[in-house]
This record gives structure tokens, C-alpha cells and sequence, in this order.
């Protein structure tokens, strides 16, 4: 098991390193802006791969139990990204001393990020006010809602901010020696994806025995332990593009999956599901909306984001532990 899990993490960080790289290339061949390349390109590719668990759990199967454990892994990414992402990522700044003197700021792109913010927070209330109401037209009404708000967020972060250029990127990996072509740079960040979903399916399945020997119920594995083991590894992405001081690349590859996985992902579970919301599934929503208001009205309040704010983000994340504990002894 811990070979397994030291394995799975050796991978990954070999390929977010790849793919933070690629990813850079990849805004610059199409002229994207950074808050493009972190909330869009970074966030979705990443997040993708672990959208396929609650869609296989819902749509591929015929056991009701696995609709349960699909709510649960599609409101399970959206809390862990919230809460425990945000607090490594504060915690992270603290580590690289090179960042110099505003070590405990982040140099983020107010407007890009409180953006990023502000349609997670609608989507998401939105899909947890629909589980309120059993009636299907509802919810295919507020599932149209939230696709349809997905593209147009999608529209205005590419529209938004001035292109990266290739001036302070480092060379590309796969082609060091000069400027890369657009399918070299493809290549390298699939190539990458490859190593980051192997190196997560190999934690993944370390994870899996952790849970078993635990005794934890499938619930929980897809509340709490799916999301960390597929989804978290991942954001090794956003720690490297810290340690480059990289801050709204860094964040926005958190804040961009988070709204990715507050709209398309959970309107397919109210497209497919009864989508009947409550106990611990419902309280790991409202710790997340609590947790992402007060960064979002401390960020337009003071036009910065401190890594002391975010390291607070993993105060919801311990109240919902404690929840769960004192439920299983209950």
C-alpha cells in the first residue's frame, strides 16, 4: 500500500511538472490570457479524468447504490477543492522563501479570481437549492441553467486579460532546442495527462486498501476519499506554478475546476439521478459556499488574497471530519 501510494505520487509530480510547461506553451501558441490558461486549459484538463467516476456511477450502471456514491463523488471535488486545495495552496506559498518578502500574499489577478468565485458560488447554490424540489422538470430546467452558464463563464475568461507570451517561459521539454510547434506542445501535454491519471490511478488503488482497512462506507469513500485521491494529486500543478510565483495560474487552476465541478458535472447528476440532497452530503456543500464567501468578500474588500485566508479554508474542512467521526461513532 505505501509503495503504491509513494509510486502514485512520483508520477504525478513528474507529470504536473510536464504538463504545468506544456500547458504555459499551449496558452501561448493560442494567445490566451493566464486567468484562460489557469481557470480553462489547466483546470478542465485536470479535472476531467476524475468527472468520469460520479458519470460511470450513474450513467454506466444499473445498482441505485452506485447513484449514491456518484452524488457523492460529484459534490465530494467541489468541497475538497473549497477547503483542503486552498489550504495546501496557502501553505505551499509559505514554503518557497524565493518568493521573497510578500511571501504571505498572493499575487493574483483580483477580477480573474473573485470571477472564478462568483460563478462557483451561484452554480453551486443552484445545484444545492434543486435537490429541495423532487420535480424533474425542475431539474432539467436548472441543469440547461448551469451548462449554459459554464459557457458563457468559459466565454469571458478566454475573452479576458492580455495574452502570455513566450519571453519568460521555460523552454519546452519535448523541445528544448528551439520555439515548439503546436503539436509538440499537444503532445507533451497529453503526454503529461497520461502520467498524471497512471500516477492517480496508482494512488488511487493505495487509497482504495487505506479505506478497506479502515472500515469506512462507500459514502465516504466518495465524499472524502475519492476526491483527495483523484482530484488533489493533481493540483501538484498549482504548487509548481507557486513556486514560480505564477499566483493567478496557481490559483486559477483551483477556482476553474471549481466551477467547473459546481456546473456541467452536477447537472448530470440532476439530469440522471433523483438528485435528493441531505445529512452529510448537504452540510459539505453549505461548509464549501461558507468557506468560498468569505475569501470571495475578503478579496473584493481588500484586492488581495493572503495565504493566511486560504490556510483558514481547512477550518471547514476539520469541521466536516469531525461531523463524519462523530457520526460513525454514532
Amino acid at each position: 500500500m505505501l509503495i503504491e501510494l509513494l509510486l502514485g505520487l512520483l508520477i504525478i509530480l513528474m507529470g504536473a511538472e510536464l504538463f504545468t510547461n506544456g500547458i504555459e506553451w499551449l496558452g501561448c501558441r493560442l494567445n490566451l490570457s493566464e486567468g484562460a490558461v489557469g481557470s480553462i486549459l489547466a483546470a478542465v484538463g485536470t479535472a476531467l479524468p476524475e468527472s468520469i467516476i460520479p458519470i460511470v456511477a450513474i450513467i454506466l450502471s444499473d445498482d441505485p447504490a452506485n447513484a449514491h456514491i456518484g452524488i457523492g463523488a460529484i459534490l465530494g471535488a467541489p468541497f475538497m477543492l473549497g477547503t483542503l486545495a486552498l489550504f495546501i495552496t496557502g501553505l505551499a506559498a509559505r514554503c518557497f522563501p524565493w518568493r521573497g518578502p510578500g511571501v504571505r500574499l498572493l499575487n493574483v489577478d483580483p477580477r480573474i479570481i473573485s470571477r472564478d468565485f462568483f460563478f462557483f458560488i451561484l452554480m453551486y447554490t443552484i445545484a444545492l437549492t434543486a435537490s429541495f424540489t423532487n420535480k424533474a422538470m425542475i431539474h432539467q430546467l436548472l441543469a440547461g441553467f448551469l451548462i449554459l452558464a459554464y459557457f458563457i463563464y468559459a466565454f469571458f475568461t478566454i475573452r479576458s486579460g492580455q495574452g502570455i507570451t513566450g519571453d519568460g517561459l521555460k523552454p519546452l521539454y519535448c523541445y528544448f532546442w528551439g520555439k515548439p510547434g503546436l503539436p509538440v506542445i499537444l503532445f507533451q501535454v497529453v503526454t503529461a495527462l497520461a502520467l498524471i491519471i497512471w500516477g492517480a490511478h496508482n494512488f488511487v488503488e493505495g487509497i482504495k486498501v487505506l479505506a478497506k482497512t479502515m472500515n469506512l462506507p462507500a459514502v465516504v469513500l466518495a465524499l472524502i476519499i475519492a476526491p483527495i485521491a483523484t482530484e488533489l494529486p493533481e493540483k501538484f500543478n498549482s504548487i509548481i506554478w507557486l513556486a514560480q510565483k505564477k499566483d493567478t495560474l496557481a490559483l486559477g487552476n483551483i477556482t476553474g475546476a471549481m466551477v467547473f465541478q459546481s456546473s456541467l458535472i452536477p447537472a448530470i447528476g440532476m439530469l440522471f439521478t433523483p438528485w435528493q440532497l441531505n445529512g452529510i452530503v448537504l452540510l459539505s456543500g453549505m461548509l464549501v459556499l461558507l468557506s468560498i464567501s468569505m475569501v470571495t468578500l475578503t478579496l473584493l474588500r481588500h484586492k488581495r488574497l493572503s495565504t493566511s485566508l486560504l490556510i483558514s479554508c481547512g477550518l471547514y474542512y476539520l469541521i466536516f471530519m469531525g461531523f463524519v467521526v462523530w457520526g460513525a461513532r454514532s
